[in-house]
């Protein structure tokens, strides 16, 4: 007898970063087809599957490049990097069989449909992949903010960071060989440890609404289907 998901509907945030594999800049073809792979095995599971992409793999509004740029004609422009990202994830899933469909906080109509809260919802109950593009569409937010509302706004019971690291650390792994990886944490200690989860306004968002967030790597094979399937995989942040 097949194990039974741990979840019905969950909200994935991937960084822009995650797409890039081991390339310095733009989306790895390989790295997202892998993704999209990875996706496939939990809608078989029949989940209901909604994304947030990031952009920084392509612009990011605090990147060097944006250096004496007005800060929101730059985040405006990270938000166009994050249509580009999600288009090029959608079309992956095309080719790999899956149904998406992308929805923009800011109006790109002959590209993707804009954001719309009950077609969000149809399109979930339908079977649909929804990918929510260009952030929460107002700049000074970031996309870690629009993973947290839209989860929120669609009713997801956990919102999966996914990143190249596979968990939060009591330090930083990569500087320190004595950091230990959390199993679950609350967010009264994250807070108390002054612990990088998410950016302050999505993780107060997280906290208030009791979304739970798992941290977890994307690059780690199978691991999104691990999460999934509640087993000890990354780290759960709760109330």
């Amino acid at each position: 007898m097949l194990k039974k998901s741990a979840y019905k509907r969950v909200l994935l945030k991937l960084s822009g970063e995650a797409l890039m594999g081991d390339d310095a800049y733009g989306i790895n073809r390989a790295t997202i087809e892998r993704m999209v792979a990875d996706v496939a095995e939990i809608k078989a599971l029949g989940i209901e599957l909604a994304i947030v992409i990031g952009g920084g793999n392509i612009f990011r509004g605090v990147a060097p490049g944006a250096e004496g740029m007005d800060r929101a004609t730059a985040d405006y422009m990270g938000m166009l990097a994050t249509v580009m990202n999600s288009l090029a994830l959608a079309d992956a899933m095309r080719q790999a069989g899956i149904t998406a469909r992308v929805m923009s906080a800011i109006a790109i109509d002959q590209v993707v449909e804009p954001y719309v809260r009950p077609k969000a919802l149809q399109y979930l109950e339908e079977g649909k992949v929804v990918v929510f593009a260009a952030g929460t569409g107002n700049p000074f937010f970031t996309t870690d903010t629009a993973a947290a509302l839209r989860g929120a706004e669609i009713g997801a019971e956990i919102v999966l960071k996914a990143t190249k690291v596979d968990g939060v650390y009591s330090a930083d792994p990569n500087k320190d060989s004595n950091a230990v990886r959390y199993s679950t944490i609350s967010f009264d200690e994250a807070l108390s440890r002054q612990l990088q989860v998410m950016d302050a306004t999505a993780f107060a968002l997280c906290r208030d609404r009791n979304l739970p967030i798992k941290v977890f790597s994307i690059v780690k094979p199978g691991a999104l289907k691990r999460v999934i399937m509640g087993e000890d995989e990354g780290t759960l942040v709760h109330v």
